[in-house]
């Protein structure tokens, strides 16, 4: 009986000293770097296509124009990009506190808004459907569970999170196909969407050398590496070249 105490006792040590040590929350000191950029696209965009919601009479009451939204640049500025910290020897050091705040999805006019988003996990995910119809919202992740849910026309928000880092998760309506959406989920909170002029900032980042990665759902990734010291306000532009894909220039 006292052997099996002690082996019991004994493996409990083990294993509480092969758990991983919990990293420490970041506190910030008040001299946290900052990152702007803007997204460029340069040559000829495709066109958005017409959209045909005759299928549900309330929709083209609401939008008498509907056009998709995989494109919308302004004189060259790119909007619905999500910038992100990819990596970085802070990330790895530590745990950043969730957001209290709910991240916004709207449906409205047959439309999801935002188009583009993100929130970090644990992060609730508030979805709201302003529309005199119903939907249904069917993200499909991969490394997430997926779930899909209907939601009819004033029905209280459908309250959700993630459980696990994932770029992009495609959201979608299967009682209106048209409508998607894609939610960008981070351990951190050092991301940001392109707005109307492709412009984007990421405030309070500790300083340190991290990957900055771009994404768009029709041109893709890009990455490059900076270096951030304490109190800096770094610059770093994309662009998303249509005669060269896949190249970056900033």
């Amino acid at each position: 009986m006292k052997i099996t105490l002690f082996m019991l006792l004994l493996l409990s040590v083990l294993l509480t000293s092969q758990q991983p040590a919990e990293k420490p929350t970041y506190s910030p000191t008040g001299n946290e770097a900052r990152l702007v950029g803007t997204i460029m696209l340069k040559g000829t965009p495709p066109k958005n296509k017409f959209i045909d919601m005759t299928a549900d009479p309330s929709c083209p009451d609401i939008d008498h124009k509907p056009q998709t939204e995989s494109v919308i640049s302004n004189q060259g500025r790119l909007a619905n990009v999500f910038v992100y910290v990819k990596a970085g020897d802070n990330l790895d050091a530590y745990r950043f506190a969730v957001p209290e705040s709910d991240v916004i999805l709207n449906q409205r006019a047959c439309y999801f808004e935002p188009h583009v988003l993100g929130l970090q996990v644990g992060q609730n995910l508030r979805i709201l459907n302003s529309d005199p119809t119903f939907h249904n919202v069917h993200p499909t992740p991969k490394s997430n569970p997926e779930w899909n849910q209907t939601q009819v026309a004033d029905a209280p928000p459908l309250v959700k999170t993630f459980r696990r880092a994932e770029v992009m998760i495609p959201i979608k309506c299967n009682q209106h196909p048209w409508m998607k959406a894609y939610v960008g989920v981070l351990n951190h909170p050092f991301f940001a969407v392109s707005d109307k002029l492709g412009r984007f900032e990421i405030r309070g980042l500790p300083p340190g050398t991290y990957k900055l990665a771009v994404w768009h759902e029709l041109f893709g990734f890009q990455e490059i590496d900076v270096t951030l010291v304490t109190g800096e306000s770094r610059n770093a532009d994309f662009t998303f070249d249509l005669d060269n894909p896949g190249q970056t220039v900033n």
